[in-house]
């Protein structure tokens, strides 16, 4: 052996043991969005009640923006009090602002990982703000873990996915395929854990009946919600790379639902780049159509989102939520363009171009087809105590080689 490889294994490349503190290993996790919560809570929630981990939770980007729905709110409501928040978004929703609040991110992040000193980060799919969390974390020889690397999609949250995931040195992919494909990518089999997603643990952990309350009350604008006659769930984020597209892109969506005439229930688009072009289309569309049967919301609660798509007869848009939770349910759902491309999905899903006669006809075949069966695809409910288990177990390297 050459002095340098028994430097290598001798050192940096031998597995860590984490002990943290008396045993304890500090595990943060790292919220910056609506959709990161829902897609972490039950993880979470783990590694909260777990005896051998301590959970440090960091709150920032949109997840602290009253307009993106102040979903730290909902967190401190849910019983997690945040160890640090970040303000990192700069105003604009374009993609050099984006570029910005991924700069910011990694400033403040890397200030926060400094005062809290974690065993081990873990971060959550895809996003700018799931960039800027694992660019900090590994610089800073802090084992990172991801959640849904592997998955195949349109726009960049495609490359920014595998870029992270070659930035991880724990993985937690939610299907086998994208188990196979983070293997293929190079890394290490032994770290690479198919756990499914966490989304799908609100699913099997809570009642889905609907409750009304969470849809009328002063909540959203719009004419009332009857509960209790079919609606629709609507999510149109903007796509990053057809930036200047989105509110063309939205104008088709909008006059579909507009012609099908089922009472809607329709969610604010993302801080992604060209939100507010997305924004743009749909307050000209409530200015010019007043008695459209379209009520606007900013957000719900996981759990209250998790009832109202359970209930719902259809959903439609470009939601990963339409393919994964969508696909445990069984709710019909229309996926339109091209932010999903790719994407593994049950039976419920059927795909749709940017033109309003492909998106409406979709949608009447789908609502009248009805529920789908249920499909396990994504995960089984248990997701959440799968990563908290391996978390305090796992024998870690900050050192990445191929591992072919």
């Amino acid at each position: 052996m050459s002095p340098l490889d028994s430097a290598i294994n001798g050192g940096a490349n031998r597995p860590r043991r984490l002990n943290g503190n008396g045993g304890v290993r500090k595990i943060c996790i790292v919220v910056n969005s609506r959709a990161n919560y829902a897609r972490i809570k039950s993880v979470m929630r783990a590694v909260q009640r777990h005896n051998r981990l301590e959970l440090q939770l960091v709150v920032g980007a949109s997840a602290l923006l009253y307009r993106y729905g102040n979903v730290v709110e909902l967190i401190r409501a849910d019983g997690f009090e945040p160890s640090a928040v970040v303000y990192s978004i700069v105003e604009g929703e374009n993609p050099t602002t984006m570029a910005k609040s991924t700069g910011m991110g990694i400033i403040e992040l890397s200030t926060q990982f400094e005062n809290l000193q974690p065993d081990i980060v873990l971060t959550v799919a895809d996003r700018f703000e799931t960039m800027a969390t694992a660019i900090a974390a590994s610089y800073m020889n802090i084992p990172l873990a991801h959640t849904q690397g592997g998955e195949v999609t349109g726009s960049i949250d495609e490359s920014v996915r595998h870029a992270i995931t070659k930035l991880a040195h724990v993985h937690f992919p939610a299907t086998e395929l994208a188990r196979d494909n983070v293997v293929r990518m190079g890394e290490d089999p032994t770290t690479v854990h198919l756990t499914g997603c966490p989304a799908i643990d609100l699913l099997v952990d809570n009642d889905l009946a609907l409750n009304p309350d969470i849809l009328n009350h002063g909540k959203g604008v719009g004419p009332s919600v009857d509960p209790g006659a079919p609606y629709l769930i609507v999510l149109q984020h903007p796509v990053t790379t057809e930036y200047g597209s989105g509110f063309d892109q939205v104008r088709e969506t909008l006059d579909a639902v507009n012609r099908l005439g089922m009472q809607t229930v329709w969610l604010w688009p993302n801080v992604d780049a060209g939100s507010d072009d997305v924004s743009k289309g749909l307050r000209m569309f409530r200015e010019k159509n007043p008695a459209a049967n379209v009520h606007f919301y900013r957000n719900f609660a996981a759990e209250d989102y998790a009832r109202l798509l359970n209930n719902a007869a259809g959903i439609v848009g470009n939601s990963s939520s339409a393919l994964r939770e969508g696909a445990f349910l069984g709710v019909p759902a229309v996926n339109v363009g091209t932010r999903q491309q790719g994407r593994e999905r049950g039976p419920n899903v059927i795909d749709a171009g940017y033109n309003a006669d492909a998106i409406e006809t979709a949608l009447r075949g789908q609502i009248a087809h009805g529920r789908y069966a249920s499909s396990t695809l994504f995960g089984d409910g248990h997701s959440g105590q799968r990563v908290a288990n391996i978390l305090a177990d796992a024998e870690i390297s900050v050192q990445k080689r191929l591992a072919y």
